[in-house]
């Protein structure tokens, strides 16, 4: 009980008042949360009523925040006041609004110009900027081109030589002649063009003894010659054509010595002049040997030593094909390499025949004994133990079965008729040659128709003779075309023969192709070579060659290039960007002096030969990249003024002294239209191209229907011309090539796999 009581009390005993106190503080609190809870929340309600529903009373005087009247609020004068200044305030800040809205608008635009000023002052420093880069290239170019190395100069002034040409000095004797004391170079400046006079020997009485075909078609090759003029006062060479004479109307050597001496031009000693004596039947004729012809110079296929001055007088081969051209078609292909006979030789030497034959020693005899002068001995003997040895099929024969060709003392005299030997040597892979025995003979007529039926037929020439000289020895390399032996070494010739590979062979036969279908095989051909020796050696140019039309064919383009859905698809291969300007045509006739001046051997050994110059050649040398710019004085500059480019822009930023070019597609084709059409698709976007010639080989014309691709450049479709002309110009296309095997590589990839193509550029 106590305990109880105790916990009642609040733990205290005896009337438990501390909790009564404790219970009556908390009912006070408690009151006062309620009371600031209702006041709390109710007050707001009753305000929320009331100031929403205050208003809704109908007196109007009784509304508390209702509008009110402006007199009701100006009843007061300061109250007045306070409107009026409140009512021009407003108007002032609605004039300042739109102020503000004004210089706003003024401020954008401003704005807008600054940005138009800021851009074009950035204009304005790019396009001076770009100015001075033009005029710094300017004054480069400038520089360059007044020291580039083909400087474009203008044409000297022409020599016109005195009438009489009473200053030209004269030499101590006519052998001693050479251009540099017997020809007078004020005849014939560099620019002349190098015209030639030639004399009607009609007009004189050695005429009527011309042979009747040789003056005919020496007639006719001087009617289309580009050189022959008709004013002699202007001319740089007078030509008079001699022999060959018919013998039995032949004049006396005083008279013809006359004759010439008489001519309107000779001018006392025949400077200038060349004296012609061409040979079509005879070998022996050399009447001009025992005649005065001054400072002339002579033309003719036999010559002695005491006769012939070298660099000066011409070596020329005979007319065979006087009036007539040539059988193509009868002369024997080019393979196969190798013929029934090793060689062949058929002649007859009346003076050393019968001491050979009767005498026949050893060779073993010889050798101890003193050499012989003259070696026809041996050599007779050397190639009958080779005939005999049967190690190779040969065929040398020192007797004529029918009487011989008249010939010169100690020369080979030729057997048979020509139709017999040429069957001959179209059995031989080499004709032998055997010079005269005597040494002074320079070369005869008997040796040049050996020399001229040989290359005819693709016989390899064997000359035994290194004194010999042969037709035009000075321009041609006859080391490429035939094989010059000493006669000592006539026990060593077979073993040098067998060691030749057919590789060797077969380009020597094509060399010697080349030498007679351009300078021996035609009439037209032999007095053209004469002219161009000449000329060559006196350094003038050639002319440049005719533009001659083709025929073309009429095709229609309007397929797209790149529709073909077959065409293979080159991959990432990336040959530069396309120019945008039209078809740039190269720069043309830029070597027409130094081509003359350098390039003698080249342009006489190779085609197409030396009668004409050309625009442009495949041969001309070209710099080192690294001379572009080394070269320039000017080094590296940044393309198209640093926007880069290709062709035209590249070309300036080498220094502009390297020629802008492009290149040509050449192909050949024959009745494969399909393959021609896929290999024109793949020129599509070829750079740097500038046209495509189509050489339409076959005498069926292409299809009326057919549509030719359109590839951004202009196709032009050519008619084949003569065989043999087209030859000589495909081996030309053949080597053009291209500038590099890079290139060509490229190309050949860029027209794909699945056409046959050869580089020309490109040649089918």
């Amino acid at each position: 009980m106590t305990g109880y009581t105790m916990l009642r009390n609040g733990g205290v005993g005896n009337g438990g008042q501390p909790w009564v106190l404790r219970w009556s503080s908390r009912i006070r609190l408690t009151w006062l949360s309620f009371t600031l809870f209702i006041i709390l929340v109710f007050f707001p309600l009753i305000a929320h009523y009331y100031l929403t529903t205050i208003d809704d009373a109908d007196d109007a005087g009784k509304r508390i925040f209702g509008p009110r009247t402006g007199n009701e609020l100006c009843e007061v004068k300061h109250v007045q006041d306070l409107c009026r200044i409140r009512e021009s305030v407003s108007e002032e800040l609605l004039q300042l609004e739109a102020k503000r809205q004004e210089l706003n608008s003024e401020i954008a635009k401003l704005n807008l110009k600054i940005e138009a000023c800021k851009k074009s002052i950035e204009n304005a420093k790019q396009d001076l900027l770009q100015l001075k880069n033009v005029i710094s290239q300017t004054e480069h170019s400038y520089k360059e081109l007044m020291a580039q190395n083909q400087p474009k100069l203008s044409l000297p002034i022409r020599l016109l030589p005195d009438k009489d040409d009473v200053t030209f000095p004269l030499p101590k004797s006519n052998r001693n002649c050479r251009l540099h004391n017997c020809f007078d170079y004020s005849r014939c400046p560099l620019t002349s063009g190098f015209p030639v006079y030639v004399y009607n020997s009609d007009d004189y009485p050695f005429g009527s003894s011309l042979d009747p075909l040789i003056k005919q078609a020496f007639e006719a090759t001087v009617r289309t010659n580009v050189y022959v003029t008709e004013n002699a006062n202007i001319a740089c060479v007078y030509i008079i054509l001699v022999g060959e004479m018919q013998e039995p109307v032949m004049p006396k050597p005083t008279e013809l010595e006359q004759q010439l001496h008489s001519l309107p031009y000779w001018r006392t000693d025949g400077h200038n002049h060349l004296i012609i004596n061409l040979s079509r039947k005879s070998e022996t004729q050399n009447f001009i040997y025992n005649i005065s012809t001054g400072r002339a110079m002579i033309a003719q296929s036999t010559f002695y030593d005491v006769q012939y001055r070298p660099g000066f007088d011409i070596v020329v081969s005979p007319l065979v094909h006087a009036m007539s051209e040539p059988n193509f078609l009868e002369i024997p292909p080019q393979v196969p390499v190798k013929r029934k006979y090793l060689f062949s030789f058929q002649g007859e030497k009346i003076e050393s025949l019968r001491s050979s034959l009767q005498e026949v020693r050893s060779f073993e005899e010889e050798i101890e004994g003193n050499a012989p002068a003259d070696y026809d001995d041996r050599i007779i003997t050397t190639l009958k133990a080779v005939q005999d040895s049967k190690l190779d099929f040969v065929l040398v024969e020192f007797t004529c079965k029918n009487q011989p060709k008249a010939s010169l003392p100690t020369e080979w005299a030729l057997c048979g008729e020509r139709d017999d030997r040429l069957e001959l040597l179209k059995l031989s892979t080499f004709a032998l040659i055997i010079t005269p025995g005597d040494t002074h003979l320079v070369i005869s007529a008997g040796c040049a128709m050996r020399l001229f039926e040989a290359l005819e037929v693709g016989a390899i020439p064997v000359v035994l003779g290194e004194q010999v000289q042969l037709p035009y020895n000075d321009v041609i390399r006859w080391n490429e075309a035939a094989l010059i032996i000493p006669k000592p070494r006539i026990t060593e010739v077979h073993f040098l023969l067998r060691s030749i590979s057919d590789n060797d062979l077969l380009a020597m036969r094509r060399q010697g192709r080349f030498l007679w279908e351009t300078y021996f095989s035609t009439s037209d051909n032999v007095f053209s070579t004469v002219l161009a020796i000449i000329r060559t050696r006196i350094q003038i140019p050639a002319a440049p060659i005719r533009e001659e039309t083709a025929v073309e064919i009429p095709h229609r383009s309007g397929k797209a290039a790149g529709t073909d859905p077959n065409m293979a698809d080159n991959g990432d291969l990336d040959l530069g960007p396309v120019e945008t300007e039209p078809p740039y045509a190269s720069p043309k006739y830029l070597r027409n002096f130094t081509l003359t001046a350098m390039d003698i051997y080249r342009n006489w050994n190779s085609a197409p030969g030396p009668f004409h110059l050309f625009p442009y050649t495949p041969f001309d040398p070209v710099l080192p990249s690294e001379a572009k710019f080394l070269g320039s004085g000017t080094g590296f500059r940044p393309i198209g003024g640093g926007a880069g480019g290709s062709g035209k822009e590249f070309q300036a930023a080498l220094g502009g002294n390297v020629p802008r070019e492009q290149f040509t597609v050449v192909m050949l084709t024959y009745e494969r239209e399909e393959v021609l059409m896929n290999s024109l698709e793949r020129l599509n976007g070829l750079p740097y191209l500038n046209k495509v010639v189509v050489v339409w080989n076959s005498p069926k014309l292409p299809s009326e229907d057919l549509l030719w691709p359109d590839i951004g450049v202009p196709i032009m479709v050519r008619k084949r011309c003569s065989y043999s002309g087209l030859a000589a110009w495909w081996g030309l296309c053949i080597r053009v090539g291209c500038s590099s095997s890079v290139a060509c590589q490229l190309s050949l990839s860029h027209l794909g796999q699945h056409s046959s193509h050869m580089v020309v550029d490109v040649c089918t």
